[in-house]
């Protein structure tokens, strides 16, 4: 079994809670520019992340597990997220949903969340079957992954490029043999700088360069606030992190019943004691389905694991 880090434990939670976070509705309405800093490194975060830990030196009867219990969340989430989008009035609403639809949203362009899940296990699987089958040098097989995702990105519409090359990133930093921590020094200096790029940036993404240094110093600073955490308070964090994929599956399912809380809350004009109470309440829940699941032993067969962590 391979030995967790803590600090890409800690650094999960942190991420997750802001996933969470501007998945409010109400919030992210109520903070655009902070939402526009935030998009920068918070999925880019999780990519890199998944990128480095995923391990493809397992036999490929093992690693298709591996992108097995990523898919199932993927298919439940993806499932879920097309039907009630056929019924509410959201941004990604269906006007008219057919099998056709549904299989076109499913397989290959997924809406809203689940999107995540599904660039997982496509950038995986190529990045596996590339890497382990082309007798050539290691820049040129991240060469050929790149230009598989470009195709993908470009001439299909099924991946984001930005977000690919963020996975592919974190590939390359693993197979480099430089340590992740090393490569993003914790350092309260890189504070100062995300504060200055957060400031002023002009409309700064994912896919500019002053989105990219905005996610390198995030995740710098977020790796330093690990190191002056209190004990307690980085393990809850890290515990977040350990349990990230189901509260990632199960929190919109609380972030839409939040938006009932917001008529009580609105004499707040921050939003913060909306937030707390939100995110209070969908960490909570995701946690209790998950552990529901452990309880009744359906987790092996959704997530592939006998209990949460």
């Amino acid at each position: 079994m391979t030995k967790r880090i803590p600090e890409l434990d800690y650094l999960k939670g942190v991420l997750i809670l802001l996933v969470i976070s501007f998945h409010l509705v109400w919030f992210e309405q109520l903070h655009p520019n902070i939402k526009q800093v935030v998009y920068c490194f918070h999925m880019p975060g999780f990519l890199l992340i998944s990128g480095y830990l995923m391990n493809i030196a397992k036999p490929p009867k093992d690693f298709l597990r591996t992108l097995l219990w990523i898919a199932v969340p993927y298919l439940f989430m993806a499932s879920g997220y097309i039907y009630v989008a056929s019924l509410l009035p959201i941004n990604d609403h269906i006007d008219h949903l057919t099998p056709a639809v549904f299989l076109d949203r499913l397989l290959l362009h997924p809406l809203g969340p689940p999107w995540y899940l599904h660039a997982l296990v496509i950038c995986g699987a190529l990045y596996y079957y590339i890497y382990n089958n082309v007798a050539q040098g290691r820049v040129t097989r991240f060469l050929l992954i790149g230009i598989a995702y470009y195709i993908l990105a470009r001439a299909f519409g099924i991946l984001s490029f930005s977000s690919a090359l963020y996975f592919l990133a974190g590939a390359a930093l693993r197979q480099s043999g430089t340590g992740f921590i090393s490569f993003f020094l914790p350092s309260r200096f890189s504070v100062i700088i995300f504060a200055l790029l957060a400031c002023f940036s002009d409309s700064p993404t994912q896919a500019s360069f002053s989105g990219v240094l905005i996610a390198y110093t995030a995740i710098s600073s977020l790796l330093w606030l690990y190191t002056i955490t209190p004990p307690k308070g980085g393990r809850g964090v890290s515990f977040l992190g350990r349990n990230s994929l189901p509260l990632y599956v199960f929190s919109p399912v609380f972030t839409v019943l939040c938006k009932q809380l917001v008529p009580y809350l609105q004499f707040d004009p921050t939003g913060l004691i909306f937030l707390t109470v939100s995110l209070v309440i969908c960490v909570a829940g995701s946690l209790a389905i998950a552990w529901a699941m452990d309880f009744t032993g359906v987790s092996r067969f959704f997530f592939g694991r006998k209990a949460i962590n």
